[in-house]
């Protein structure tokens, strides 16, 4: 009877604490839908673009290229000014509620513009392109995170800045993408990771395209590129580009009017989850706003035989 009665207890004690546990998970989700959606609480999309973080990220069309952090509790974006200087901006996650926006100033002055912000997926460093003038000093630098702040920013030791250059992103294995517009010929280039360094640039095979976004796994690029399908057309749309079992690049493929439009459509970046996209897309009154998708739309493009 002793055992019997002792079973029953644990399993008393068993059901008690599951139950604890799935309550205690219920009202972090009823609380706050940003533990649930981490990205500012919103619904996540399908494959219908939706704008991303109104008033908080798409702020009157003069910021994008958000890039959040591997446990999607920070983010930093480009905001431009009235006089067209960009900065960048952060936000944390602190408790259920997101902080308001702030300046980075990572260069402390030294540089007129900072902009393209991109975390690393080990946490550890976020990379940016900093410059005084357009077509002149454009370089990446990068900042070592601190116990509770950001190191001084520093310019990348690599013959990646040998060129001017910008747009950088970072596939999960260190390999820096970029794009080189030495000459304005706005070229694809990546960097190897070797043990932290970035001793070579090489050009990236591709067709065409530029502002390129590495895939996590290297498995596909997006770019965007002055519209090819029609000769009339002079904006930009955004290609994906799959990588072959070779190695080599397919041609690139247009994600469709769900994502293009008639006005300009570019700087396509993916999740550290590896989910939705993020692009820029200029509305019919001139404005321009950040939005997101699920990444399925890409996968629905992707070759049978890939």
């Amino acid at each position: 009877m002793r055992n019997y009665n002792l079973i029953v207890t644990v399993l008393a004690l068993t059901v008690f604490l599951n139950a604890c546990a799935t309550k205690k998970q219920g009202s972090k989700g009823s609380n706050s839908p940003t533990i649930v959606s981490p990205y500012f609480g919103q619904k996540p999309p399908g494959l219908i673009p939706e704008v991303f973080a109104p008033g908080i990220i798409s702020i009157n069309g003069k910021s994008h290229s958000p890039s959040f952090s591997p446990d999607l509790d920070e983010v930093y974006f480009t905001v431009k000014s009235k006089d067209d200087v960009m900065s960048i901006y952060f936000s944390k996650l602190k408790g259920n509620k997101w902080t308001p926006a702030k300046r980075t100033n990572f260069t402390n002055g030294r540089k007129k513009e900072e902009f393209y912000p991109i975390v690393s997926f080990d946490n550890k460093r976020i990379y940016f392109t900093a410059m005084d003038s357009i077509f002149s000093d454009e370089k990446i630098w990068y900042v070592n995170r601190l116990k509770d702040s950001w190191s001084d920013a520093i310019q990348l030791d690599s013959p990646i800045n040998d060129a001017l250059v910008f747009y950088i992103n970072q596939a999960k294995n260190g390999d820096l993408f970029y794009t080189d517009i030495s000459k304005r010929k706005w070229k694809m280039y990546y960097a190897q990771n070797k043990n932290g360094n970035f001793p070579e640039a090489q050009e990236v095979d591709i067709e065409f395209g530029h502002h390129g976004f590495i895939s996590s796994s290297q498995d596909y690029m997006l770019m965007h590129a002055r519209n090819k399908e029609d000769e009339k057309r002079k904006d930009s749309d955004i290609y994906v580009c799959f990588k072959e079992k070779d190695g080599t690049w397919a041609k690139p493929i247009n994600l469709g009017d769900a994502v293009n439009s008639n006005g300009n459509v570019g700087n396509p970046s993916i999740t550290p989850d590896g989910k939705y996209m993020f692009f820029s897309r200029t509305e019919e009154d001139g404005t321009n706003n950040t939005y997101w998708v699920s990444t399925e739309i890409i996968d629905k493009l992707r070759p049978v035989e890939l």
